[in-house]
């Protein structure tokens, strides 16, 4: 199945498609999961395993991504009494998170649960710039495929390891910052299928309902943002990309 994202890395079209049948040959997904982080079976005991493990309970301030899948993720964190940040979808705001605690979900009478869905939590929650966020003591992020050995793949879009790169480059997150993802156990594939490139972020732990792995990555975590793998249309399509880029792009016209 082809989608806005197919067409940049063969081999992690080939998988996605087939973890995307997978899941509805097994009637494993939640809803249709082609095209998409797939919501899953089990989502909601995978965020209660998530919940139990230290990094988690250590945790002040969690970023995740708006996916259905990670609903049980986000809603845990604001009952937990955690600073939730959450990328607005594709990053079309040049204030391209949104930052939501219990105590003003509280003021407004706005139920976690109404919160957790990304709709009502652009609608409720405040939009803020990297100037006005906190630092990020872990990182949940929604996956397609992920292997034992930190590798992943989300649906090719690519907004996760721009997020995270971003965060990098004003301080919010560190190079020890867990990163983390919920999904079904099909989702978890041999490290030999997922290629990982110069700028994608492995993962530190895969939750599913019936296991934690710790990966105890080897891939080098990149250092802020790699312009050379960013494409035209991100550029052209996400404000604070265009903002980032702005200083180089008068450098190269000055020389």
């Amino acid at each position: 199945m082809k989608t806005d994202w197919t067409g940049y890395h063969h081999d992690k079209d080939n998988l996605r498609n087939e973890i995307w049948s997978l899941l509805k040959q097994q009637a494993a997904s939640v809803g249709d999961p082609f095209g998409h982080i797939p919501n899953f079976v089990g989502a909601e005991l995978a965020a209660e395993k998530l919940a139990s493990l230290s990094i988690w309970q250590q945790a002040k301030t969690i970023k995740c991504n708006p996916d259905s899948a990670q609903i049980p993720v986000r809603m845990r964190a604001l009952q937990d009494g955690k600073r939730l940040y959450m990328a607005v979808p594709r990053l079309t705001d040049d204030r391209c998170f949104v930052e939501l605690t219990a105590e003003d979900l509280q003021r407004q009478n706005v139920s976690i649960a109404e919160s957790a869905i990304a709709r009502k939590a652009l609608t409720c929650g405040r939009l803020v710039s990297f100037a006005e966020m906190e630092p990020i003591d872990l990182v949940i992020v929604g996956c397609v495929a992920a292997g034992p050995g930190g590798g992943r793949t989300g649906k090719g879009a690519g907004f996760a390891d721009l997020e995270l790169a971003m965060l990098q480059e004003f301080g919010l997150v560190e190079i020890d910052t867990p990163i983390v993802t919920t999904v079904h156990p099909l989702q978890v594939v041999a490290d030999s299928l997922l290629p990982m490139q110069a700028h994608d972020w492995a993962l530190n732990w895969i939750v599913t309902a019936q296991e934690v792995i710790e990966t105890n990555t080897s891939y080098p975590r990149p250092t802020g943002l790699n312009w050379d793998s960013i494409r035209p249309e991100q550029l052209e399509q996400i404000p604070i990309l265009r903002d980032l880029n702005e200083p180089r792009r008068r450098e190269g016209r000055e020389e």
